[in-house]
């Protein structure tokens, strides 16, 4: 299957991406490690888009779109993917489609997961990371620790993360709103949108997903 997954940040997007492409044993292919695995690699892709973000600039379309190109010809992609942060706006969405003409490819499902906004700012600007392993994550309401501002794990120092402080967030979500929003209008006029809920224990929505992409592809057999 070839999936895009789509949601405000805080939605549990990365979570759910990994969980999903496990259970459907395909690549889980993200803008992050793309960009990630292309400047520790040195590649020509990587050096233009790092000389983009050391200058403090947004990495143009094309650059993403290459990437993404190039990932998705993979041959652990041959069965299908799921793209996580991108497309990012409707440029992206119409530049991806255009490649998957190219390769006589189409999409199968764009999974919109939905939180309402406080939910989201609640979720993100309570998070406090461990500054000794930043995979040690904390919460202020979900996932207490035993001592406040101290990791249970290692005993590090508990902080907040400049971007997920609750300006920033409602930034963050005013992006998403104007930019990658309209994506989901784009799709929808494709009949591909499946929308679920966020909401919940993480097991549950990933069965949500799972079940919208069943319904999927049981409609085209």
């Amino acid at each position: 299957m070839r999936i895009v997954l789509v949601g405000p940040p805080g939605a549990g997007k990365g979570t759910q991406a990994v969980r999903l492409a496990e259970k459907l044993a395909i690549p889980h292919i993200s803008t992050g490690d793309l960009f990630r695995a292309n400047i520790s690699r040195q590649t020509e892709l990587g050096k233009l888009a790092k000389s983009y973000m050391d200058a403090g600039n947004l990495v143009p379309d094309e650059v993403t779109i290459a990437m993404a190109k190039d990932r998705m010809e993979q041959p652990d992609a041959e069965n299908g993917f799921l793209l996580d942060g991108f497309p990012r706006n409707v440029a992206q969405a119409q530049a991806l489609d255009e490649l998957l003409r190219t390769e006589k490819m189409t999409l199968d499902a764009v999974l919109d997961l939905e939180a309402p906004e406080d939910e989201v700012v609640k979720r993100i600007a309570g998070r406090r990371i461990c500054r000794k392993d930043s995979s040690h994550v904390f919460h202020v309401a979900y996932n207490v620790p035993k001592q406040e501002g101290v990791c249970d794990v290692c005993g590090g120092e508990l902080y907040q993360r400049e971007d997920d402080s609750e300006e920033t967030v409602r930034t963050r979500l005013e992006v998403y709103h104007t930019q990658t929003e309209p994506i989901i209008d784009y799709y929808k006029s494709q009949g591909l949108v499946r929308t679920i809920s966020a909401m919940g224990p993480v097991d549950q929505v990933t069965e949500r997903a799972l079940e919208a992409l069943k319904s999927e592809q049981a409609g085209k057999h």
